[in-house]
């Protein structure tokens, strides 16, 4: 099943995807709809009068709204490598609120205050049952399921500090979508997935999932000792090589620039670079 969050005239929807339309829930979003218990997908699977296209569709970010956004740095082997790093012994995590995240075709901001926006394309999971101590072993059924993240980075901000979430969270910066697929598509294992990423159709990286130092299930694991983890929490697993960072010489995102980042069997996101142009104040 794959599922969506979709932008309507009365608000954010839930949505089924059914061949080439959406069949709305009665949600206002995905995150929503995994927190009415455990027949979250029985309930999705419900027949539905509210279609919309696939091609009028106008994606939020499929959980707008997580309790929780943790994700894993200096997770494949190759990032690790490219920017200098030890290998770490155990997951490197952060965190990110929900403010810097955008819809699949959304534009991606390039803050006024720099100009050292990264690419992270990157394999999401989300949660679809609380998960407390749980143990590798059980750890993949406690996930709902998975999508597509960029985890854009502004790197002046990441390095201003031993901590990583300033250059991670900025707003309105990180895709999130456009659907997700639920877990039992990939028969209760872990995914292994190409992961790529393009900035102007050229290919910056190129991995599969299955090179995840820590994959899906270490990760509910190790999270879960640390706090109860949610339905709709979204953990974003890290980026493989080919940042822009890691380059000689670096490289970039730039205004005008066309930023894709495509999972095989989950999508894309499609998302133009636009520069900041107003602050709040007050």
């Amino acid at each position: 099943m794959r599922l969506a969050t979709l932008r309507t005239d009365d608000g954010t929807r839930a949505a089924r995807r059914d061949g080439d339309a959406y069949v709305l829930l009665p949600y206002t979003d995905v995150g929503t709809l995994l927190n009415t218990g455990a027949e979250w997908a029985r309930t999705a699977a419900a027949p539905g009068s509210e279609r919309i296209g696939v091609a009028e569709a106008s994606f939020a970010p499929v959980v707008p709204h997580p309790n929780k956004i943790i994700c894993l740095g200096l997770n494949y082997a190759t990032h690790i490598k490219e920017m200098g790093r030890a290998t770490p012994g155990y997951p490197t995590l952060f965190a990110k609120y929900d403010g810097s995240l955008i819809g699949a075709h959304d534009p991606v901001t390039l803050p006024v205050v720099s100009d050292t926006v990264d690419w992270e394309a990157e394999l999401a999971f989300v949660m679809g049952r609380p998960a407390r101590h749980v143990t590798k072993a059980e750890a993949l059924g406690f996930v709902a399921g998975y999508t597509v993240c960029n985890d854009v980075t502004v790197r002046e901000y990441q390095r201003r500090t031993r901590e990583f979430l300033a250059g991670k969270t900025f707003e309105a910066t990180t895709p999130l979508g456009p659907e997700l697929v639920t877990a039992d598509e990939f028969g209760g294992e872990e995914p292994d997935l190409e992961i790529r990423c393009e900035v102007d159709g050229e290919v910056m990286q190129r991995s599969r999932t299955s090179d995840l130092l820590f994959g899906i299930a270490d990760i509910v694991a190790y999270v879960s000792d640390i706090i109860t983890l949610l339905p709709g929490d979204v953990i974003c697993t890290g980026t493989p090589g080919g940042v822009g960072d890691g380059r000689d010489p670096q490289v970039y995102l730039r205004e005008g620039q066309i930023l894709r980042t495509v999972i095989e069997h989950l999508g894309e996101t499609r998302n133009p670079c636009v520069r900041e142009t107003t602050a709040l104040t007050g």
